[in-house]
């Protein structure tokens, strides 16, 4: 079984990370699972194929994963063509930030307060995604850099650009399973490298 974790964390088969990651079996199948749950759906619903990939590839760009960015980059390319992939990497590129910030509730945490990083994208980058892929970037980008200032309003926008209920729901599940999976294999890649 293709286990994309490993992948990412460039985990060779035999290798010893593959024999301990083996000894936590059920984690890894369900991490395995999840990703196929929410990248190669049987049925991909209201998000398609192509708006998974590119949320994935601009999400792996802004977490500044170069494999991560290098996989989803060539699933986007599959689904969709060159031509999203080159506009999912140009918004990448124009929205990358440090974070996360934003502003936490009245009160001694407030002094660690920091202005969030906006969202834009070039007009020509916009007309290529669309307004429903270009919401979910933006969406994205906010998730990603300013999870503090979560609102109900922010869903405004992506209802208005075409997303339903169950779409914001695997937008939002997509964005946070792609920081896990990131960040778990960054984690095995330092541990590779460790003697």
């Amino acid at each position: 079984m293709t286990d994309t974790i490993d992948i990412l964390a460039g985990i060779a088969p035999g290798a010893a990370l593959e024999k301990i990651r083996a000894n936590r079996a059920a984690a890894r199948d369900h991490a395995e699972a999840s990703h196929q749950a929410l990248l190669l759906p049987q049925a991909p619903g209201d998000v398609s194929l192509a708006e998974r990939f590119a949320v994935a590839a601009f999400v792996a760009a802004l977490h500044r994963a170069p494999e991560a960015v290098a996989l989803y980059a060539e699933g986007l390319a599959q689904h969709a063509g060159a031509a999203l992939a080159e506009a999912v990497a140009r918004a990448a590129e124009a929205n990358a930030a440090a974070g996360p910030t934003g502003a936490f509730p009245p009160g001694p945490l407030s002094a660690e307060d920091s202005p969030a990083p906006s969202f834009a994208l070039p007009a020509d980058v916009a007309a290529a995604l669309g307004d429903k892929l270009a919401a979910a970037l933006a969406y994205a980008h906010f998730l990603i850099f300013h999870p503090r200032d979560a609102a109900p309003e922010r869903f405004a926008p992506l209802q208005a650009a075409g997303w339903t209920p169950d779409g914001l729901v695997t937008l939002s599940q997509l964005v946070a399973f792609l920081a896990f999976q990131i960040r778990v294999a960054a984690g095995l890649r330092v541990l590779a490298a460790t003697p």
